[in-house]
């Protein structure tokens, strides 16, 4: 499993509302800038999102867009399952994936499955709010003690 651009992408852009907007429509143009992304390529994702009640759109004059809800409403797997599809880490367990010719002798479909829960459960975990500026530091922290247990 690898995470798009669009996912990436898509978190960016939720954050960046997050962080700027309080309650606020802002303009597409502003959130591009500061993301360093194309406004081509951020409608797209923002198209998405629209649809799926992540946020909301106003055209015109004052326009732009906002979140629906709550930073801490909203979780990283919610926003990644929406740009990317299934999370799963093989084939056969995506979502309309057709049954696997194998899967009662397959002696590693249990460790995929727990591997799939995993990963959902994990970004199910952390939140938009989490992923503010004002909660970077200890996410930093956190961050660095994984690079040092991990030399």
């Amino acid at each position: 499993m690898t995470i798009s651009t669009k996912g990436r992408y898509a978190l960016r852009i939720i954050i960046d509302l997050a962080e700027n907007g309080n309650g606020t429509y802002i303009p597409m143009k502003q959130v591009a800038q500061r993301q360093s992304l194309s406004l081509k390529y951020l409608e797209h994702i923002l198209t998405i999102l629209k649809q799926n009640n992540i946020v909301e759109g106003l055209h015109g004059k004052g326009g732009g867009y906002k979140l629906t809800r709550n930073p801490k409403e909203y979780t990283v797997g919610e926003i990644l399952r929406l740009v990317e599809g299934d999370l799963a880490p093989v084939a056969c367990l995506e979502c309309g994936a057709k049954p696997c010719e194998n899967v009662g002798q397959c002696r590693t479909i249990k460790m995929w499955k727990d591997l799939h829960n995993l990963i959902n459960e994990y970004f199910d975990s952390i939140t938009i709010k989490d992923l503010m500026q004002d909660d970077l530091d200890s996410l930093q922290k956190a961050d660095m003690s994984f690079y040092s247990a991990s030399l």
